[in-house]
């Protein structure tokens, strides 16, 4: 199976203008190969899909396939609270060779489990690429039941979620009711462990974008059985959870990253810089868990 293990939510590098710093992208997606991250999600939420414009958010997936050349797999952001819009990205994201398309719920819109349904029945039958569903009822207003997500993993071509619920109930039910082989990845770091002892088989995180080899490192203990090491993996990353999530992510994932000189702490408004008080707390983080002098 090409879609576990460790998945970094890629930060999309940008300059102080705002523009999109393509090298410094590039540079950091071949930097998590390094590191030993299993695969990679170009332009989810950490990705700053909100913000960017649709020739933006495609030529971020391009950069990505292209850096990543065919080494881990690319599952690409491609969700919209637009159908019609979600279906030009996923035909975009399988043109430019993704391995996947990641689809968030509809947010904003609120729509019924019903019209959940049809919105990925839509965009599955519109492009022949394997698609996850994307569960994250804080962010999108909505929450997937699972027995509408038992519908959708009828579909031969959904074949699995990426659950930020931080229900650790949920992926008990969801394997019962869409199958062994429908692929759950936790979407929340703090549970990611215990999400794979109900039933997931990897992350896709926030924090493996500045501790990559470490997340890499925990899921294959885990993966392989060695349930001591991934524990104290996980302990020792606690903090840095912590810290990444002190303010609206991806603000404190990106000072982070700029702290090990990776890229401009620079978002995209309506994300504010940082708070003094949460720059102290990530440092001191960083320095916690051994990334940072």
């Amino acid at each position: 199976m090409r879609f576990r293990g460790s998945f970094v939510a890629l930060i999309t590098p940008m300059r102080r203008d705002g523009s999109i710093d393509e090298k410094a992208f590039q540079d950091f997606v071949a930097w998590q190969i390094a590191e030993g991250t299993h695969g990679l999600v170009p332009v989810g939420t950490t990705g700053e899909s909100p913000t960017l414009s649709h020739a933006e958010h495609k030529r971020v997936v391009e950069l990505c396939i292209e850096a990543a050349a065919g080494r881990v797999p690319v599952m690409a952001g491609t969700g919209s609270n637009s159908t019609e819009e979600a279906i030009d990205l996923t035909r975009h994201a399988k043109k430019a060779g993704a391995d996947a398309a990641l689809v968030v719920t509809p947010y904003y819109n609120r729509p019924t489990q019903e019209g959940l349904y049809l919105h990925f029945k839509a965009i599955a039958e519109a492009v022949d690429i394997p698609i996850f569903i994307y569960n994250i009822p804080g962010r999108s207003a909505v929450d997937m039941t699972v027995e509408t997500m038992a519908r959708l993993a009828k579909i031969p071509n959904i074949v699995g979620v990426k659950d930020a619920t931080a229900n650790l109930a949920r992926p008990l039910a969801q394997a019962r009711a869409c199958g062994p082989e429908f692929i759950q990845l936790s979407g929340e770091d703090h549970t990611a462990i215990a999400f794979n002892a109900a039933g997931g088989v990897g992350c896709i995180s926030v924090t493996a974008n500045v501790a990559p080899r470490l997340c890499a490192e925990m899921q294959t203990a885990w993966a392989e059985g060695d349930v001591k090491r991934a524990m104290a993996i996980q302990a020792r990353l606690a903090p840095l959870h912590d810290a990444m999530f002190c303010e609206t992510s991806p603000g404190p994932v990106k000072y982070a990253a700029h702290l090990l000189g990776k890229c401009e702490e620079t978002a995209r408004l309506p994300l504010a810089p940082l708070a003094e008080a949460s720059r102290a707390k990530v440092r001191a983080a960083l320095v916690e868990v051994g990334l940072l002098n």
